[in-house]
């Protein structure tokens, strides 16, 4: 809470509502009972394997079904984005929902061209026409960003991607590819209307040796090189929550890290790995004027009994381009490199279900010069957690 009068320690609670809906079954289409069906409501979705570009639990109507054996799943869905409750990151019922609209359209094909592998295409657009100033639950302003002219912003993009997860033989493997296209009418620097024109890679290989799989990982989203032009060329998501490189067991991408005035500006959010800028990921708007990311990572998962499991990661993190960061924090050169990215955590399953799950982890950021240039070199930043979710 921003009001001083609430002393050093400030407590919150909040119930929100992350599924409610009506799924109709339409019809059969085939006797191996392939099906289309119609879900309206507050519904979990995710638009790709790993959480990269939206996964949520938004109001929508979505028409999904299986096609040839279901050998073929389909999507076709409108959601609405919820506000979110600022610390719980929970839907938040009490206000109204955004203006932010989500249409989709995927398909995902079993064993393309490999036993083993899935193929999935997709089409998103996104339309934000969210244009009245927004203070979140502890008393800051969320939307305008407090980043460069600080107005409301209204954006259509559209993504165009292909995903595929599996295994090719002994080798597992995920793949990513987005591009971005649109146009934003007013930028984040300038009053005139900027093209965005964006794009994201990402994979991960690993093989499993009897209890033992190391992995290898590797992400990058491009950064725009020059804030003041007519190009808008920094990726970002809708809504991310990437299971990726460690995902919330890492620094980088479990903290949400400050940039500007003691958190209103985020170089990256809480449950996320690009350097978006934005106020937060719960309501801020995304932000093609960034200075994207470059993630290098290898790590192992280790069983090391049937109900407990080590894991982990070492991920080498950088800038992608650094331009506009300079120009935010009106500083010189700024270096690319974010630093090493080191983090481990036990799991502990006590009846080797995931009904109950118990996890502590430990993560350290070992600043490189992009990161010391930010915010000093007094330090090494880190986080040690506790989670226990429980399932029924």
């Amino acid at each position: 809470n921003v009001n001083p009068s609430e002393g050093n320690t400030r407590d919150d609670n909040h119930v929100g509502i992350q599924a409610a809906f009506v799924d109709k079954h339409l019809r059969n289409v085939s006797e191996y009972y392939d099906f289309d069906s119609l879900r309206v409501g507050i519904q979990p979705f995710s638009s790709d394997f790993r959480g990269f570009v939206f996964q949520d639990a938004p109001f929508g109507v979505r028409l999904f079904g299986t096609r040839a054996n279901n050998r073929f799943q389909y999507n076709l869905a409108w959601f609405r984005r919820f506000e979110k409750d600022t610390n719980s990151g929970l839907n938040d019922l009490g206000e109204s929902l955004r203006d932010d609209d989500v249409f989709l359209a995927n398909v995902y094909w079993q064993d393309s061209g490999v036993l083993g592998f899935t193929s999935q295409f997709t089409v998103i657009y996104n339309r934000n026409r969210e244009d009245e100033l927004f203070f979140d639950n502890n008393g800051f302003i969320a939307r305008p960003a407090s980043l460069g002219r600080e107005v409301t912003r209204d954006y259509d993009v559209t993504y165009l991607g292909y995903n595929g997860d599996g295994h090719l033989g002994k080798v597992n493997l995920t793949v990513s590819a987005y591009t971005a296209f649109g146009e934003e009418a007013d930028s984040v620097f300038t009053n005139t209307e900027s093209e965005i024109s964006a794009y994201f890679l990402a994979a991960e290989a690993s093989m499993d040796f009897d209890w033992i799989r190391p992995k290898l990982s590797a992400l990058y989203g491009s950064g725009d090189e020059d804030p003041f032009d007519d190009k808008s060329e920094g990726f970002d998501a809708i809504f991310e929550n990437p299971q990726f490189a460690g995902a919330d067991t890492s620094y980088w991408i479990r903290q949400g890290v400050p940039l500007i005035a003691g958190g209103k500006v985020t170089l990256s959010t809480r449950n996320g790995v690009l350097n978006s800028l934005r106020s937060s990921k719960e309501h801020g708007q995304s932000n093609f004027t960034n200075p994207g990311i470059v993630l290098l990572g290898a790590g192992v998962d280790m069983d090391l009994l049937p109900e407990l499991r080590l894991s982990m990661n070492l991920n080498q993190l950088a800038f992608a381009d650094t331009a506009v960061l300079e120009v935010a924090r009106q500083q010189g050169s700024i270096d690319k490199d974010i630093g090493l990215d080191a983090s481990a955590a036990l799991i502990f399953r006590p009846h080797t279900t995931q009904n109950i799950v118990l996890r502590l982890s430990y993560a350290q950021l070992f600043a490189g010069d992009g990161y010391k240039a930010l915010y000093g070199d007094d330090e090494n930043p880190f986080s040690l957690l506790f989670n226990v979710i429980l399932t029924y």
